[in-house]
Protein backbone atom coordinates (compact mmCIF):
# COMPACT_ATOMS: atom_id res chain seq x y z
CA UNK A 1 0.00 0.00 0.00
CA UNK A 2 2.87 2.33 0.67
CA UNK A 3 3.88 1.92 -2.96
CA UNK A 4 0.49 3.27 -4.02
CA UNK A 5 0.94 6.31 -1.80
CA UNK A 6 4.41 6.92 -3.22
CA UNK A 7 3.01 6.70 -6.75
CA UNK A 8 0.53 9.42 -5.83
CA UNK A 9 3.33 11.67 -4.57
CA UNK A 10 5.12 11.16 -7.87
CA UNK A 11 1.94 12.11 -9.70
CA UNK A 12 1.79 15.39 -7.80
CA UNK A 13 5.34 16.17 -8.87
CA UNK A 14 4.30 15.75 -12.49
CA UNK A 15 1.67 18.44 -12.01
CA UNK A 16 4.05 20.88 -10.32
CA UNK A 17 4.76 24.20 -12.08
CA UNK A 18 7.67 23.85 -14.52
CA UNK A 19 10.89 25.82 -14.57
CA UNK A 20 11.11 29.01 -16.61
CA UNK A 21 10.79 28.33 -20.32
CA UNK A 22 8.80 25.12 -19.77
CA UNK A 23 5.19 24.59 -20.75
CA UNK A 24 2.34 23.35 -18.63
CA UNK A 25 -1.04 22.13 -19.78
CA UNK A 26 -3.58 23.79 -17.47
CA UNK A 27 -7.29 22.99 -17.51
CA UNK A 28 -9.91 25.48 -16.40
CA UNK A 29 -12.50 22.80 -15.63
CA UNK A 30 -13.52 19.21 -16.16
CA UNK A 31 -10.61 17.64 -14.29
CA UNK A 32 -10.52 15.72 -11.01
CA UNK A 33 -9.47 16.35 -7.44
CA UNK A 34 -6.73 14.12 -6.01
CA UNK A 35 -6.71 13.68 -2.21
CA UNK A 36 -3.22 14.12 -0.77
CA UNK A 37 -1.60 12.70 2.33
CA UNK A 38 0.93 15.32 3.44
CA UNK A 39 2.52 13.34 6.27
CA UNK A 40 2.34 12.78 10.01
CA UNK A 41 3.25 14.77 13.10
CA UNK A 42 3.89 13.36 16.55
CA UNK A 43 2.13 14.86 19.57
CA UNK A 44 3.71 15.23 23.04
CA UNK A 45 1.44 12.47 24.43
CA UNK A 46 2.73 9.97 21.85
CA UNK A 47 -0.28 10.15 19.54
CA UNK A 48 0.02 11.26 15.93
CA UNK A 49 -1.67 13.71 13.57
CA UNK A 50 -2.16 12.51 10.02
CA UNK A 51 -2.23 15.60 7.82
CA UNK A 52 -4.09 15.87 4.52
CA UNK A 53 -4.59 18.27 1.63
CA UNK A 54 -5.64 17.91 -1.99
CA UNK A 55 -4.85 18.83 -5.58
CA UNK A 56 -7.69 20.14 -7.73
CA UNK A 57 -6.38 19.87 -11.28
CA UNK A 58 -8.64 22.70 -12.45
CA UNK A 59 -7.60 26.33 -12.49
CA UNK A 60 -11.13 27.70 -12.18
CA UNK A 61 -13.61 24.94 -11.34
CA UNK A 62 -14.49 24.42 -7.70
CA UNK A 63 -16.15 21.12 -6.83
CA UNK A 64 -18.65 20.21 -4.13
CA UNK A 65 -18.45 16.58 -2.98
CA UNK A 66 -20.64 15.91 0.10
CA UNK A 67 -19.58 13.44 2.78
CA UNK A 68 -20.60 9.92 1.79
CA UNK A 69 -19.44 7.16 -0.56
CA UNK A 70 -17.79 9.71 -2.86
CA UNK A 71 -15.95 11.52 -0.04
CA UNK A 72 -15.04 9.20 2.82
CA UNK A 73 -12.14 8.38 5.11
CA UNK A 74 -11.94 4.87 6.52
CA UNK A 75 -11.73 3.20 8.91
CA UNK A 76 -13.76 5.29 11.30
CA UNK A 77 -15.60 7.39 8.74
CA UNK A 78 -16.94 8.36 6.41
CA UNK A 79 -16.76 11.78 8.11
CA UNK A 80 -13.38 12.56 9.66
CA UNK A 81 -13.35 16.31 9.21
CA UNK A 82 -12.41 16.48 5.53
CA UNK A 83 -13.59 19.31 3.27
CA UNK A 84 -16.51 19.02 0.88
CA UNK A 85 -15.78 22.22 -1.10
CA UNK A 86 -12.63 21.87 -3.17
CA UNK A 87 -10.87 25.01 -4.35
CA UNK A 88 -8.59 25.06 -7.41
CA UNK A 89 -5.04 23.73 -7.59
CA UNK A 90 -2.87 22.65 -4.66
CA UNK A 91 -4.24 23.05 -1.14
CA UNK A 92 -1.72 21.84 1.44
CA UNK A 93 -2.09 20.91 5.12
CA UNK A 94 -5.83 21.55 5.32
CA UNK A 95 -6.89 19.11 8.04
CA UNK A 96 -5.57 16.61 10.55
CA UNK A 97 -6.80 13.32 11.94
CA UNK A 98 -5.48 12.33 15.34
CA UNK A 99 -4.60 8.64 15.75
CA UNK A 100 -3.44 6.83 18.92
CA UNK A 101 0.15 6.08 19.84
CA UNK A 102 -0.38 2.39 19.08
CA UNK A 103 -1.66 3.03 15.53
CA UNK A 104 1.29 0.99 14.27
CA UNK A 105 1.31 -0.07 10.63
CA UNK A 106 -2.40 0.57 10.01
CA UNK A 107 -3.63 2.98 7.33
CA UNK A 108 -6.30 5.58 6.78
CA UNK A 109 -7.68 5.77 3.25
CA UNK A 110 -9.35 8.90 1.85
CA UNK A 111 -11.56 8.04 -1.12
CA UNK A 112 -12.70 10.94 -3.29
CA UNK A 113 -14.78 10.82 -6.47
CA UNK A 114 -14.92 13.93 -8.65
CA UNK A 115 -15.98 14.46 -12.25
CA UNK A 116 -16.61 10.73 -12.54
CA UNK A 117 -13.22 9.48 -11.38
CA UNK A 118 -12.28 7.97 -8.01
CA UNK A 119 -8.87 8.54 -6.42
CA UNK A 120 -7.46 7.55 -3.04
CA UNK A 121 -4.82 8.78 -0.61
CA UNK A 122 -3.21 6.24 1.71
CA UNK A 123 -2.02 7.56 5.08
CA UNK A 124 0.46 5.65 7.20
CA UNK A 125 3.19 6.28 9.76
CA UNK A 126 5.94 5.36 7.31
CA UNK A 127 9.02 7.30 8.44
CA UNK A 128 9.36 8.96 5.03
CA UNK A 129 6.14 10.85 5.72
CA UNK A 130 7.32 12.56 8.93
CA UNK A 131 6.71 16.32 8.83
CA UNK A 132 7.39 19.23 11.18
CA UNK A 133 7.18 23.01 11.01
CA UNK A 134 10.31 23.25 8.84
CA UNK A 135 8.87 20.83 6.30
CA UNK A 136 5.54 22.65 6.26
CA UNK A 137 7.11 26.07 5.77
CA UNK A 138 9.38 24.97 2.94
CA UNK A 139 6.55 23.13 1.22
CA UNK A 140 4.47 26.31 1.36
CA UNK A 141 7.32 28.31 -0.16
CA UNK A 142 8.40 30.38 2.84
CA UNK A 143 11.95 29.09 2.42
CA UNK A 144 12.15 30.31 -1.17
CA UNK A 145 11.91 28.37 -4.39
CA UNK A 146 14.75 26.03 -3.47
CA UNK A 147 13.96 25.92 0.27
CA UNK A 148 16.16 27.06 3.12
CA UNK A 149 16.86 30.52 1.70
CA UNK A 150 15.23 32.49 4.51
CA UNK A 151 15.32 32.31 8.30
CA UNK A 152 12.36 30.25 9.52
CA UNK A 153 13.73 28.77 12.75
CA UNK A 154 11.64 29.75 15.75
CA UNK A 155 8.58 30.77 13.76
CA UNK A 156 5.28 29.82 15.38
CA UNK A 157 1.79 29.84 13.83
CA UNK A 158 -0.28 33.02 14.11
CA UNK A 159 -2.57 33.29 17.10
CA UNK A 160 -6.16 33.18 15.83
CA UNK A 161 -9.41 33.75 17.70
CA UNK A 162 -12.80 33.95 16.01
CA UNK A 163 -15.28 36.17 17.81
CA UNK A 164 -18.79 34.85 18.35
CA UNK A 165 -20.40 31.41 18.67
CA UNK A 166 -19.23 28.33 16.80
CA UNK A 167 -22.73 27.76 15.38
CA UNK A 168 -24.81 30.55 13.86
CA UNK A 169 -28.03 31.03 11.95
CA UNK A 170 -28.70 33.55 9.21
CA UNK A 171 -31.32 34.12 6.51
CA UNK A 172 -30.68 34.06 2.78
CA UNK A 173 -29.35 37.44 1.67
CA UNK A 174 -28.58 38.63 5.20
CA UNK A 175 -24.89 39.54 5.67
CA UNK A 176 -23.21 37.55 8.44
CA UNK A 177 -20.55 39.49 10.31
CA UNK A 178 -17.24 37.67 10.74
CA UNK A 179 -14.43 38.85 13.00
CA UNK A 180 -11.07 37.13 13.37
CA UNK A 181 -8.55 38.45 15.88
CA UNK A 182 -5.04 37.60 14.70
CA UNK A 183 -1.59 38.31 16.13
CA UNK A 184 1.80 37.00 15.07
CA UNK A 185 5.47 36.97 16.05
CA UNK A 186 6.66 38.79 12.91
CA UNK A 187 8.36 35.73 11.44
CA UNK A 188 9.22 35.07 8.70
CA UNK A 189 10.21 38.58 7.69
CA UNK A 190 7.73 40.09 5.22
CA UNK A 191 8.72 39.83 1.58
CA UNK A 192 6.94 40.12 -1.77
CA UNK A 193 7.41 37.44 -4.41
CA UNK A 194 9.28 39.13 -7.27
CA UNK A 195 10.40 36.21 -9.43
CA UNK A 196 8.86 33.06 -10.85
CA UNK A 197 10.02 29.96 -12.67
CA UNK A 198 10.75 27.88 -9.58
CA UNK A 199 10.19 24.13 -9.77
CA UNK A 200 9.14 24.07 -6.10
CA UNK A 201 6.77 26.57 -4.43
CA UNK A 202 7.94 30.09 -3.62
CA UNK A 203 5.72 32.57 -1.85
CA UNK A 204 5.43 35.97 -0.25
CA UNK A 205 5.72 36.19 3.53
CA UNK A 206 3.85 38.32 6.01
CA UNK A 207 0.65 38.03 8.03
CA UNK A 208 -2.72 37.79 6.30
CA UNK A 209 -6.16 36.41 7.11
CA UNK A 210 -8.93 34.97 4.96
CA UNK A 211 -12.29 33.24 5.16
CA UNK A 212 -13.39 30.50 2.79
CA UNK A 213 -16.04 27.82 2.46
CA UNK A 214 -14.81 24.52 3.88
CA UNK A 215 -18.06 22.59 3.62
CA UNK A 216 -21.16 23.30 1.56
CA UNK A 217 -21.79 24.62 -1.95
CA UNK A 218 -19.31 27.47 -1.99
CA UNK A 219 -20.76 29.08 -5.11
CA UNK A 220 -23.68 30.19 -2.91
CA UNK A 221 -21.44 32.27 -0.62
CA UNK A 222 -20.03 35.75 -1.23
CA UNK A 223 -17.44 37.36 1.06
CA UNK A 224 -16.74 41.05 1.54
CA UNK A 225 -14.11 42.30 1.17
CA UNK A 226 -12.54 40.01 -1.42
CA UNK A 227 -10.57 37.38 0.50
CA UNK A 228 -7.01 36.32 -0.38
CA UNK A 229 -6.90 32.87 -1.95
CA UNK A 230 -5.65 30.16 0.39
CA UNK A 231 -5.00 27.89 -2.59
CA UNK A 232 -1.80 28.13 -4.63
CA UNK A 233 -2.90 30.71 -7.17
CA UNK A 234 0.34 31.22 -9.09
CA UNK A 235 -1.03 33.69 -11.61
CA UNK A 236 0.68 37.09 -11.32
CA UNK A 237 -1.21 39.67 -9.30
CA UNK A 238 -1.36 41.78 -12.47
CA UNK A 239 -3.39 38.99 -14.10
CA UNK A 240 -5.81 38.42 -11.24
CA UNK A 241 -3.69 36.26 -8.95
CA UNK A 242 -4.73 36.85 -5.34
CA UNK A 243 -2.51 34.72 -3.14
CA UNK A 244 0.91 34.85 -1.55
CA UNK A 245 2.07 32.55 -4.38
CA UNK A 246 1.19 35.28 -6.93
CA UNK A 247 4.01 37.31 -8.43
CA UNK A 248 3.84 40.87 -7.09
CA UNK A 249 1.05 40.15 -4.58
CA UNK A 250 1.39 42.29 -1.48
CA UNK A 251 0.30 41.27 2.00
CA UNK A 252 -2.70 43.42 3.00
CA UNK A 253 -2.08 45.79 5.91
CA UNK A 254 -3.13 44.40 9.27
CA UNK A 255 -5.90 46.32 11.06
CA UNK A 256 -4.55 48.42 13.94
CA UNK A 257 -6.63 46.53 16.52
CA UNK A 258 -5.79 43.08 15.05
CA UNK A 259 -9.49 42.54 14.26
CA UNK A 260 -9.98 41.40 10.66
CA UNK A 261 -13.62 42.14 9.79
CA UNK A 262 -15.52 40.52 6.92
CA UNK A 263 -19.06 39.53 5.96
CA UNK A 264 -20.49 36.44 4.28
CA UNK A 265 -23.78 36.46 2.38
CA UNK A 266 -25.58 33.28 1.31
CA UNK A 267 -28.00 32.86 -1.58
CA UNK A 268 -29.01 29.24 -0.87
CA UNK A 269 -30.27 27.56 2.31
CA UNK A 270 -28.42 24.74 4.02
CA UNK A 271 -25.64 24.08 6.49
CA UNK A 272 -22.19 25.44 5.74
CA UNK A 273 -18.81 25.35 7.44
CA UNK A 274 -16.75 28.51 7.05
CA UNK A 275 -13.07 28.45 7.89
CA UNK A 276 -11.02 31.35 9.22
CA UNK A 277 -7.41 31.01 8.08
CA UNK A 278 -4.48 33.04 9.45
CA UNK A 279 -1.14 32.68 7.66
CA UNK A 280 2.29 34.28 8.04
CA UNK A 281 3.60 32.79 4.80
CA UNK A 282 5.16 29.84 6.58
CA UNK A 283 2.75 28.50 9.20
CA UNK A 284 -0.98 28.83 9.59
CA UNK A 285 -3.81 28.54 12.10
CA UNK A 286 -7.46 27.92 11.36
CA UNK A 287 -10.82 27.75 13.09
CA UNK A 288 -14.27 26.79 11.82
CA UNK A 289 -17.80 27.99 12.36
CA UNK A 290 -21.01 26.26 11.28
CA UNK A 291 -23.66 28.42 9.64
CA UNK A 292 -27.27 27.33 9.17
CA UNK A 293 -28.89 29.36 6.38
CA UNK A 294 -32.68 29.46 6.43
CA UNK A 295 -35.21 29.99 3.66
CA UNK A 296 -36.08 27.71 0.72
CA UNK A 297 -34.99 24.10 0.24
CA UNK A 298 -31.79 23.22 2.10
CA UNK A 299 -28.70 21.96 0.29
CA UNK A 300 -26.41 19.18 1.47
CA UNK A 301 -23.16 19.97 3.24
Amino acid sequence: MHARALCFVAALVLFSPPAAGGQQLVYLSGQTVAPAYEGWEQNPDGSFNMVFGYFNRNLEEHLHVPIGPENSIEPGGPDQGQPTWFMPRRNRFHFKIRVPADFGDKELVWTLTSNGQTEKAYASLLIDYFIDDTVIQNNKGAGGGAGGQYVLTGNVPPNLRVEGPERREVAIGEPLELVAVVTDDGMPRPRTLMQTGQVTPDSSSGLWQAWFVYRGPGEAVAFEPLQPSVWEDMRPASEGGNSNWSLGWKVPPAPPDDRWESTATFDAPGTYVLRAWADDGGLMSYDDITVVVTGGAAQQQ
